[in-house]
């Protein structure tokens, strides 16, 4: 069995990520996607993130009406700091013999992934399937495979979707009172506003 997973602070998530994760099942014959909201993430410690247990539930929602997704707890489990590596780990444990990994990443991660921790044992226990992020090409393959080799057999790239969605955007629009009606799905949009998401202090 083909398992897509796919990672990140889900804050929130929104149609982009949907729609990512229903064009990489589909291109990649995958049977399921895993969503794993990152629990405290070593690239984006600067900015304090939503409760977990709002992005957790946003994704919940999010992902409700799609049998092929389901939601992960892993990383919001794990104590420290979140490392890719020590997620698909785990997950590899929890899988029959047969079974293979498929970890979503943008283009713009992949010109980052000398830095993450132990890329080289990732790439042997996942496959990596890049997708477009607009704003970004593709990174100096030559330069990556020397850095990571075997890098090129282990990447899968993906010319779509080339989704121009952002959490940042549609967490400032919440801040100015404007519509994300068209940027999440109706759930996660009533989720936000019940519980007064992204607000700024005194809205």
């Amino acid at each position: 069995m083909k398992i897509g997973v796919m990672g990140g602070t889900f804050d929130p998530i929104h149609n982009g990520h949907i729609a990512i994760g229903q064009e990489t099942r589909t291109r990649l014959n995958l049977a399921q996607i895993v969503f794993v909201p990152a629990g405290q993430p070593w690239m984006k410690s600067e900015r304090p993130l939503a409760p977990a247990v709002h992005r957790l539930e946003m994704v919940r929602l999010a992902i409700a009406p799609y049998p092929y997704f389901r939601l992960s707890r892993i990383e919001i489990d794990r104590a420290g700091p979140t490392y890719t590596i020590d997620t698909i780990t785990e997950l590899r444990a929890q899988l029959a013999g047969g079974d293979e990994l498929y970890f979503i990443l943008g283009w713009d991660s992949l010109a980052q992934l000398p830095q993450w921790r132990d890329v080289s044992c990732l790439i042997k226990l996942c496959r990596l399937v890049a997708i477009p992020r607009p704003g970004y090409s593709l990174p100096d393959f030559k330069s990556l495979e020397s850095k990571i080799p075997r890098l090129s057999q282990r990447l899968v790239l993906l010319d779509k979707p080339e989704i121009d969605i952002s959490a940042t955007d549609i967490r400032n629009r919440v801040a100015q009172g404007l519509s994300i009606s068209h940027l999440v799905p109706a759930p996660v949009e009533e989720y936000i506003k019940r519980h007064r998401l992204y607000l700024t202090e005194g809205s």
